[in-house]
């Protein structure tokens, strides 16, 4: 098995409860992260485990659409949402935790090839550093978007 992990974070001005309700909204995650061009529902409502949906991306240059699924929800501590792709497993994990004045944000992602092919192994081991260097700075770069979406509803 080949793969890799990153982790980002962010502290945001905004109770838990409202960055919760940010991350968990499907159907404006496009319009809090840039980055997201297009979601399209599959399976469920709201935000549950079993949820499924379609999700573009503009990602180095290029646009990648991956279907996810909610995994697992301890609302609103934490969730974990996976994809598959090309013999490859992705999960990211949302970890919430209250501060004295606001939220920390914690961002778990991986990615992990159980049965690698001999160019996935090459692959992963050319490009598996810088791409989960850019990985982590496109995590990064959502959670200021969604601190941006948090904070601005706590400032009106």
């Amino acid at each position: 098995m080949v793969g890799h992990s990153v982790r980002a974070e962010r502290e945001i001005a905004a109770d838990v409860e409202r960055v919760w309700e940010v991350i968990t909204d499907l159907d404006y995650a496009s319009e809090v992260i840039p980055a997201i061009l297009h979601i399209e529902r599959l399976e469920g409502e709201g935000y549950e485990v079993g949820v499924r949906w379609r999700e573009t991306r503009k990602m180095w240059g290029r646009e990648e659409t991956e279907e996810m699924w909610v995994e697992t929800v301890d609302a609103p501590r934490s969730t974990t949402v996976r994809a598959e792709s090309r013999g490859t497993e992705y999960v990211t994990t949302y970890t919430l935790e209250p501060l004295a004045d606001g939220t920390r944000i914690v961002c778990d992602f991986s990615a992990e090839t159980p049965h690698p092919g001999p160019a996935q192994r090459v692959g992963w081991f050319l490009f598996g550093k810088a791409g989960m260097k850019a990985t982590r700075k496109a995590l990064a770069d959502d959670l200021d978007h969604v601190a941006k979406a948090a904070e601005h509803v706590e400032d009106e």
